[in-house]
């Protein structure tokens, strides 16, 4: 006992959705199911959109890196819920706490800009179709991926610095399945209203802002399909606006319940369904939603595998 007291000092015990389910066994074989199908659907889609001349164009080059951070965010969670479902505890240090709430603000941050650029690259491509490669140049996409990762990298920096900071004298349970700042500044023992509202204000402008800007950008794009004389180029566009709203929903819901509604209006145990939902199940759907519905994407790999003689034909 004194020595499991003494390991928490400098640690926490997560106390997430496998603790709380009545089927933890069931619940650890869906994050595994789940996470080898976001591991397998996200790197089919890089190696498709690496290999194949035909996706090397603005907007594949983005969704690559869609499926980067998806693949990213996933592995930074889940395998260490797996690990730890079966050593049957959930401990995590403080230094490792830092670290995992670091890396998903970086990368969580990234997706959230990435979507901004995403929805301008259609609106350009519906709107500007001429110029397209003018404004979509390669030196003008990597400077879009550059500027995601830099500022997220920033916030993730400046939020995580200032989480630490506070002592953590109450309990050390975090009722979460991994560390995140709303759970965590519960059991802070200073005062943390002030930097709650540093928090609110961070996804107000992380999260509210950017999709004000990619729903505004989409009701341009829609505005200008309806107005196309060509009912396969309406019907195509459509079906790519779709798919990237539909993947805007995913990512935009659960994280503007967690970070922009007040602490009041959650629980834990709907705060460890939505950690489920953007760790696990959106990961996995997003490539799925991209590829069913593209036949580009679909096209390269019935390439790919023709190439492989084992292979079965699609």
């Amino acid at each position: 006992m004194e020595l499991w007291n003494a390991t928490l000092e400098n640690s926490f015990l997560l106390i997430g959705i496998l603790q709380d389910s009545k089927y933890p066994g069931l619940v650890c074989a869906i994050i595994t199911f789940l996470y080898l199908v976001a591991v397998i659907s996200n790197g089919l889609l890089l190696l498709l959109i690496a290999v194949d001349k035909r996706l090397h164009v603005p907007m594949y080059f983005l969704l690559s890196q869609l499926s980067l951070t998806d693949l990213l965010l996933t592995t930074v969670i889940s395998p260490k819920t797996l690990v730890d479902y079966l050593r049957g505890q959930s401990i995590i240090s403080f230094s490792g706490c830092g670290f995992q709430i670091c890396l998903t603000l970086i990368i969580g941050s990234a997706e959230d800009t990435l979507l901004v650029f995403m929805s301008y690259d259609r609106y350009v491509a519906i709107q500007h179709p001429l110029n397209y490669m003018v404004f979509m140049r390669p030196k003008v996409c990597w400077s879009m991926v550059a500027t995601s990762w830099i500022l997220a990298s920033m916030n993730a920096l400046v939020h995580t610095i200032y989480t630490m900071h506070y002592p953590f004298c109450r309990t050390r349970e975090i009722n979460h399945q991994f560390c995140e700042i709303p759970p965590l500044l519960k059991l802070a023992c200073a005062d943390t209203t002030k930097y709650q509202f540093m928090v609110y204000t961070m996804g107000v402008t992380f999260l509210l802002i950017p999709l004000s800007v990619i729903l505004a950008s989409y009701t341009l794009v829609l505005t200008a399909v309806f107005h196309m004389p060509s009912t396969q180029g309406r019907k195509k566009a459509l079906l790519t606006c779709s798919s990237h709203l539909t993947v805007v929903g995913l990512f935009y819901g659960p994280a503007v319940f967690m970070y922009v509604l007040p602490s009041a209006y959650h629980s834990p145990q709907q705060d460890n369904i939505l950690s489920l939902f953007y760790t696990n199940i959106t990961p996995a759907l997003n490539p799925l939603i991209y590829s069913l519905r593209n036949k580009d994407v679909l096209g390269a790999l019935k390439k790919l595998l023709e190439k492989c003689p084992s292979a079965p034909k699609l």
